[in-house]
């Protein structure tokens, strides 16, 4: 019977996911499957917890809410990495040059396949990841592509109006055209989800090659300048507020950056700032 009175705390498969070990759905299935528990018992599905209990994953406690911070990380993939953990044929994955979390994991927000280059985001949050990533939220991601082959107004109107791909109907939501000579032309092109090679299809439906594909925004989010190819940098708790508001989410308000993160994050942004100067002002600073 309802009393009236509303539940407290938050379903813990909320809490796991948000603590980055995985989906909620993976979550809800390792809750199924006896692996974690809550103040030493077995923990049901659909059960709420709330900071003051213990909760453990295979064994190992789940840091408090305030050790596990929400945590965004912004990468420049070069060309000749792959985005899965690891890989058969020994090629380097994206994880590689990502930094180490004391708990938790790093969660690709999308994919970028073998031979694209640009922007992935990384967080350790499963809920803001998923989020992200939903069809739902309709965030947009932008392309720089160069093609080659012939590309008139008919082709873009197709492209705009929608092609039939394997997978269903896809199509761009822009197209601008960024120089190029003869045969060979940049375009910058927008879609607003994230199949496995679409802009790469969409292109190829129409009997041109791409040859150069660079994702160069995601929602609000572009590379900035000072971020190299195969370079990593972290979000403020801010950008990560504005992340959450574009994702659908609301604004987590986390704890301003302790004096020794905010060393860090510095030192990490000077770097990238040196590493990007031309060889004369890095000699000259």
């Amino acid at each position: 019977m309802n009393d009236g009175i509303s539940p407290t705390g938050e379903k813990l498969q909320k809490v796991l996911a948000r603590g980055g070990l995985g989906s909620r759905r993976e979550m809800e299935r390792a809750i199924n499957a006896g692996r974690v528990t809550v103040n030493g018992q077995v923990a049901e599905l659909g059960e709420r917890v709330t900071g003051r209990d213990r909760i453990e994953f295979d064994g190992r406690c789940l840091p408090s809410t305030e050790e596990n911070r929400c945590r965004v990380l912004l990468y420049n993939k070069p060309v000749g990495e792959i985005c899965s953990r690891q890989d058969p044929e020994g090629r380097p994955t994206v994880y590689d040059r990502l930094p180490h979390l004391k708990s938790g994991r790093w969660i690709s927000v999308g994919r970028l396949d073998f031979n694209t280059s640009g922007l992935l985001l990384f967080t350790n949050s499963g809920e803001l990841a998923n989020k992200l990533m939903h069809p739902s939220s309709v965030i947009d991601r932008e392309y720089l592509v160069r093609i080659q082959g012939n590309v008139d107004s008919d082709m873009k109107q197709r492209l705009f109006k929608g092609v039939l791909l394997d997978d269903g109907p896809a199509r761009f939501t822009d197209i601008v055209e960024s120089g190029g000579e003869g045969r060979n032309r940049w375009f910058y092109c927008v879609v607003m989800e994230g199949r496995n090679r679409e802009v790469r299809r969409l292109w190829e439906s129409q009997g041109v090659r791409v040859s150069r594909l660079k994702r160069v925004r995601y929602g609000s989010v572009f590379i900035p300048s000072h971020v190299c190819v195969g370079q990593w940098i972290e979000m403020e708790p801010r950008e990560i507020d504005d992340l959450c508001v574009t994702a659908g989410l609301p604004k987590l308000g986390q704890r301003p950056l302790t004096q020794g993160e905010k060393s860090t994050l510095e030192r990490q942004r000077r770097k990238l700032r040196k590493s990007s100067l031309p060889p004369a002002r890095r000699w000259k600073s």
